[in-house]
């Protein structure tokens, strides 16, 4: 009886494989080896899957920040562009009402952009223009004057070689903007370019914000 309990012990400690051989590495069934090779496997495959997910998170989160960029990008310009409009009409404005109020055959500019604030022909304070806007393209904020023969300010432009997103529907005054390749062809002009020859000064004026 003895020996028969033994044999049969010896049989399951020793499990042996079809060519024969014994399996003593672990003292444990073949399948429980299976098993944690398996589990291995699979933890492996968890964390190159997780590397992969986190690669694949950080490029589009790239590409959406570049795409948000880009976007804020285009309405700041957007906004600037608006702001070049309107400050530029209103020293367009400024200056015709400085030539209009003296109701001289002969037109007179001011010479400054600072007397559109304070006209030096009046004793009192004749005013033009509420501000001196700064040009908003720029990063000095100082324009470019348009000047008629005699050194008067006919009027100005921005000196800003971007390229404009607004390419339409302009006041009729400001037809010649649609044809603009920069925002320094944006002249803010009292008169039509066509009546009367200019030259153009990059001095500028002193700009307050």
């Amino acid at each position: 009886m003895i020996s028969t309990a033994a044999a049969i012990g010896s049989v399951w400690m020793e499990p042996r494989t079809m060519n024969g051989r014994v399996e003593r590495a672990s003292g444990r069934p073949a399948s429980f080896n299976s098993v944690r090779n398996v589990r291995s496997r699979s933890r492996r495959f968890d964390y190159g899957f997780t590397y992969m997910s986190a690669l694949i998170l950080i490029v589009v989160s790239g590409i959406a920040l570049s795409e948000a960029g880009r976007l804020w990008q285009t309405i700041s310009k957007r906004e600037r562009e608006e702001e070049l409009l309107f400050r530029g009409d209103q020293i367009r404005r400024a200056i015709a009402s400085y030539v209009d109020v003296a109701g001289q055959s002969s037109p007179s500019y001011p010479m400054r952009l600072e007397d559109l604030l304070k006209d030096p022909r009046f004793p009192g304070t004749k005013r033009h223009l509420r501000r001196i806007y700064h040009d908003p393209m720029t990063m000095d904020g100082k324009w470019a004057l348009i000047l008629n023969e005699g050194g008067g300010i006919k009027g100005v432009h921005t000196r800003s070689e971007e390229s404009p997103l607004k390419s339409g529907n302009f006041p009729a005054i400001y037809a010649s903007f649609e044809n603009a390749r920069t925002y320094a062809d944006w002249n803010f002009l009292n008169v039509p370019i066509q009546s009367q020859p200019v030259s153009v000064s990059e001095t500028g004026s002193s700009m307050s914000p």
